[in-house]
């Protein structure tokens, strides 16, 4: 037994001494893992560029364009696109017949598929040419006669693949071949056909399509001769028709308005006289569309993968879309078959100093692959644009301080940090306006008599929008003195072109009239210190508003003060937008803020805001304020279909006189935009109205990869450090153990 016990306990004994040895290596391993993670830290900071790159290897210096979206767009049809981020990526791609000019100032358009502008003829209701300077009431029709320039092609696509009996090679795709597609590059045969007339009168139809409900389809049907009655005979057989799943051929409908002279000749008929219709000849709405696009994107095959034309577009331009993936990235390549255009030679007279004329005359375009990749983020985007992994960069709230600084001239300049890194700023002011506008419906702050108009000229002092201006949007804008922005025909800079119920002209420069002038006015309306003097009590007015985000809670609390400084108290309601357009329809907002960017570079396109037959109540127009002055309106019927000239100009000029006096809005700002980019993107002139700027930059790829080698250079410093941090921790960890097994073995 004693034995037998004895061989239990030396089996024991070894049992235990074979713990002790396990645990000495985990001790051991314990003491290592800190410094192995610590090592491994370091390791990844000294590797520094080629893991802080987001992009392949292979595009190491290659020419492309880097940028960004944060929502994929939603409409890429041409027919039913009418968003900022849709015109980003589609103006890339389809090409409407006129486009404005990249360098010139004002706007002004040329052509792009056309020969040259667009010839247009007056005619009276019998079809007889009338001369230019016809009355504008004896004119029944205005006819656009449009040539194109030959030889442009459409880009390579599958919807114009032909088998060798010429029948198109992927118009009737059965289930096996189907299978195997599941993008839009997954096609092994392309094709592509020169541009013609019926292109662009075929996308005058869709305009009409009743599957597509395009944004402009009423409004075209008033102007475009018979594009109405077309509409009304295509919806009647498309509700007729048993499947309507299969694709509705409109190639057999013709529009009265629309002739096709020949292949490259194409007439618009449009009622009476309307200038403007040259500027949508430069917009998508009026690009080409091939039928064949149409029938391809068509088959419920296609549908049922997402392949379809508002994902897919098929155009003349200089790029076209490889790749659209919403959750990662969009890419554009350059087009194989982009027909010749070159860079302009002309521009603004400082253009030539600032370098945008260098590539005069250079075919376009310069960049071969645009790369648009999701960031939902300012911050990863702030941060990569400073490592150079993006070539440009909007300024956020959280980095203006960082980028800019302002003189003492409150002019804006990049800061040392940006100049150190050759980074470059572009300001425009945009043809937009945010406005405050008063109900002209509403019994207290509407009318027009005079105690009514001081009233809000008393408001319009008062409400300082230089302080706004500095305060909330880091001075990004500059106070509208009337409701015209820069570049619009008709706007005026200077001592004439202020606002002279609102500000002084001193020093060279408008002064916004002191609080005392505004006290004085609301007096003279009626209410001395903000006291209704017929009834002693205190003026209370109403600010309906949407409220969306963090910043807005301090904006309204500041308007709450500036009409404080009269005695008045604003009263803020704030709802949610379905709410407040419902509001506005039914005339019961009194005080309200608002906005307009323009359609296209006219004055027409402002002055309508506030046209009385526009009016948003029992109308349903686009007049917010119900603004109804009878001059006005006289003025504006004469001017809105005049040619720039003299006689237009004084028109308008007496217009902003009215607008001024009357005071239906408090003018509000211009917003003023701020880019950043590197010094190797080039050509970076801002251009508010060509949306499709891209075929004009420039990246310079030699220039970007030097200097993103030196902004994340590897730092080797940390290796050495992380190795004798890891030598100091494994010493006495192997000590220990060696001590550990020195007793065991004893």
């Amino acid at each position: 037994m004693v034995i037998r016990q004895e061989s239990v306990h030396r089996f024991s004994g070894l049992a235990s001494s074979g713990r002790e040895l396990f645990f000495a290596r985990r001790s051991f391993i314990h003491l290592f893992r800190p410094a192995a993670v610590l090592l491994l830290t370091f390791l990844l900071a000294a590797c520094g560029s080629p893991l802080n790159n987001p992009y392949p290897a292979g595009d190491k210096g290659r020419n492309i364009l880097y940028t960004s979206f944060t929502e994929r767009p939603k409409h890429l049809d041409p027919a039913r696109a009418y968003s900022s981020n849709e015109y980003e990526i589609i103006a890339q791609i389809y090409e409407p017949l006129l486009q404005y000019a990249y360098l010139k100032r004002p706007y002004q358009l040329e052509p792009l598929t056309a020969e040259a502008l667009p010839i247009v003829t007056y005619l009276d209701k019998d079809l007889r040419p009338l001369p230019d300077n016809a009355p504008e009431e004896r004119i029944a029709y205005s006819e656009y006669d449009i040539r194109l320039r030959p030889n442009i092609l459409f880009q390579p696509h599958p919807a114009f693949a032909r088998n060798g009996d010429g029948s198109f090679r992927y118009h009737a795709l059965t289930e096996g071949e189907l299978a195997k597609i599941s993008t839009i590059t997954d096609f092994a045969e392309t094709g592509a056909r020169e541009l013609t007339a019926e292109d662009y009168a075929y996308q005058i139809k869709r305009l009409v399509h009743p599957q597509l409900h395009s944004p402009i389809a009423e409004m075209m049907k008033s102007y475009i001769v018979g594009l109405k009655e077309t509409g009304e005979r295509m919806a009647k057989d498309f509700d007729a028709r048993p499947d309507k799943s299969e694709f509705f051929d409109i190639r057999g409908y013709t529009v009265e308005g629309v002739d096709i002279a020949d292949a490259h000749r194409l007439k618009i008929r449009l009622h009476g006289k309307y200038p403007q219709f040259r500027f949508w000849l430069a917009m998508p709405f009026f690009a080409p569309m091939p039928w064949e696009a149409d029938a391809f994107y068509a088959q419920r095959g296609l549908i049922e993968k997402n392949i379809t034309l508002d994902w897919y577009p098929v155009g003349t331009g200089a790029y076209m879309l490889a790749e659209n993936n919403p959750n990662r990235r969009m890419v554009l390549l350059k087009n194989p078959n982009y027909h010749d255009e070159f860079y302009p030679a002309e521009g603004e007279p400082e253009d030539a100093a600032k370098g945008y004329l260098k590539d005069a005359g250079q075919k376009l375009p310069f960049i071969e692959k645009v790369v648009f990749t999701l960031e939902k983020e300012t911050i990863p985007y702030w941060n990569k644009f400073l490592q150079g992994y993006y070539d440009a960069s909007g300024i956020a709230s959280d980095n203006f301080d960082q980028a800019v600084q302002f003189t003492g001239q409150n002019d804006a300049e990049l800061t040392p940090e940006m100049k150190a890194k050759d980074i470059h700023l572009e300001t425009a002011i945009t043809t937009t306006i945010f406005y405050m506008g008063f109900n002209m419906l509403d019994a207290t702050v509407g009318g027009l008599d005079e105690a009514k108009s001081k009233l809000r000229q008393a408001i319009n002092i008062a409400v300082d929008y230089e302080e706004f201006i500095d305060i909330f949007i880091n001075g990004r804008g500059v106070p509208a003195l009337g409701i015209l922005p820069p570049d619009i025909f008709g706007h005026v800079e200077g001592k004439d072109g202020i606002n002279p119920y609102v500000y002084d002209w001193a020093d060279g420069a408008p002064r916004r009239k002191n609080i005392e002038a505004a006290k004085k006015l609301l007096a003279e309306a009626g209410y001395p210190n903000g006291v209704d003097a017929k009834t002693g009590r205190p003026l209370v007015l109403y600010l309906d508003t949407v409220a969306r985000g963090p910043d807005d809670k301090s904006i309204l609390n500041w308007y709450r003060k500036q009409f404080a400084k009269l005695g008045i108290q604003l009263v803020l309601r704030t709802t949610d937008y379905n709410q407040f357009q419902q509001k506005m329809l039914n005339g019961n907002a009194q005080i309200f803020m608002w906005g307009w960017n323009a359609d296209y570079p006219d004055p027409e396109n402002f002055f309508f805001l506030v046209y009385g037959e526009n009016a948003k109540v029992g109308k349903g127009g686009e007049n917010a304020a119900n603004y109804k002055n009878p001059e006005f309106d006289r003025l504006f019927e004469r001017m809105r279909n005049m040619d720039d000239g003299e006689e237009r100009f004084r028109i308008i000029q007496a217009m902003q006189e009215i607008l001024r006096h009357d005071s239906p809005w408090l003018f509000g700002y211009h917003p003023k935009a701020f880019s950043l980019h590197h010094d190797w993107f080039r050509n970076l002139k801002p251009n508010l109205m060509a949306n499709n700027g891209l075929k004009y930059r420039r990246i310079e790829a030699e220039q970007r990869e030097l200097k993103r080698a030196e902004w994340n250079r590897p730092i080797y410093w940390p290796l050495a450090a992380g190795s004798g941090l890891l030598v100091a921790a494994i010493v006495p960890a192997y000590s220990t153990y060696r001590r550990r097994m020195r007793s065991t073995a004893l």
